[in-house]
């Protein structure tokens, strides 16, 4: 009998291990397989060269190719649904940005709570936006915009990429700390705005750095300030919307996330990875075109990013009454 409960308690031992074996195991493998990351944005803009730069460090130090995939539509609500429904095995990743935190409050029936159903795995990196003006207008600086917005109320337009989209967001956020008043004008999408903004059809546009830097270096736009709480390496002479409007702050923000009970340790494999692409000279020097600041840390930091980012737009959206289309 003695002899039967030893090996019984020997086999009891080596069941509790073996799921501590598996996650390790699996660890050790992972990937084996290409892994996608799905994008909500078409290819081109910031959202996707962050996650093609990222995949391409991860391809290498790993092994095997991490495939960037497109999904846009419903400011990517589509492609956080689909990496959502998606086995929880580190094989469907979702380039998480600042849309993500914004739609949990702009819609008020999406089929998922995404700091629920999302984990956070990385963040990237974090970049300004511009507050880029027509040069036609006779305002140099941000005090003389808000002089020139206050003594033509509701004559000065404001371009968009959409309703809910960052750049709506960040002028709703200026609005409500300065005062001025003015008026909306959405597109469907960046492009399309920016386009208006240099044929002077709209008078500012809180546009992202990437779209805008080379029409602010050749002059045919006015960059009056970046959104970040500090300056942009890439614009350093250009202040802060901050240092004349009070608690003025917007980022947009870009990282990986993951289905819901992905394992632990895929998790922080792909963190420690991407941590140390952020390290890279090279890959730095890359965010730094785009006007990112790396942000490396653990999964937690990113989520609290995400959860802070959340509740902050969740008030914007609430006071200025922004509904979906």
């Amino acid at each position: 009998m003695k002899l039967l409960r030893r090996q019984f308690l020997h086999l009891a031992a080596g069941a509790a291990a073996l799921p501590a074996l598996l996650r390790a195991a699996s660890a050790l493998d992972y990937p084996t397989r290409p892994v996608h990351i799905i994008v909500g944005y078409a290819p081109g803009g910031t959202n996707d060269i962050s996650a093609r730069l990222m995949g391409q460090w991860l391809s290498e130090r790993l092994g095997r190719q991490f495939v960037i995939e497109n999904r846009p539509g419903a400011a990517s609500n589509l492609a956080t649904e689909t990496v959502i429904q998606a086995p929880p095995d580190g094989y469907t990743l979702l380039l998480v940005n600042t849309s993500n935190a914004i739609n949990s409050t702009l819609y008020d029936k999406l089929n998922f709570n995404f700091i629920r159903d999302v984990v956070p795995v990385a963040g990237i990196m974090r970049a300004p936006n511009v507050m880029a003006v027509n040069p036609s207008l006779p305002a140099r600086t941000v005090p003389e915009f808000i002089a020139y917005a206050n003594a033509n109320s509701g004559k000065v337009n404001m371009g968009s990429a959409g309703i809910g989209s960052v750049t709506h967001t960040c002028g709703e956020l200026f609005k409500m700390l300065s005062g001025v008043n003015l008026v909306h004008v959405p597109y469907r999408g960046a492009g399309p705005a920016l386009v208006d903004l240099l044929a002077g059809q709209v008078q500012v546009v809180f546009i992202g750095l990437t779209e805008s830097i080379e029409h602010i270096r050749a002059g045919r736009l006015r960059a009056l300030a970046v959104t970040t709480a500090t300056r942009s390496t890439v614009l350093p002479d250009i202040p802060t919307v901050g240092e004349f409007v009070a608690g003025y702050e917007a980022i947009t923000f870009y990282g990986i996330g993951a289905p819901k009970g992905t394992p632990a340790d895929i998790i922080d494999k792909l963190n420690k990875e991407t941590n140390a692409g952020l390290a890279d000279s090279k890959l730095k020097a890359r965010l730094a075109d785009l006007g990112g600041t790396p942000f490396a840390g653990p999964p937690g930091d990113f989520g609290k990013l995400i959860a802070d980012e959340t509740e902050k737009w969740a008030k914007v959206i609430q006071a200025a009454r922004i509904k979906a289309e």
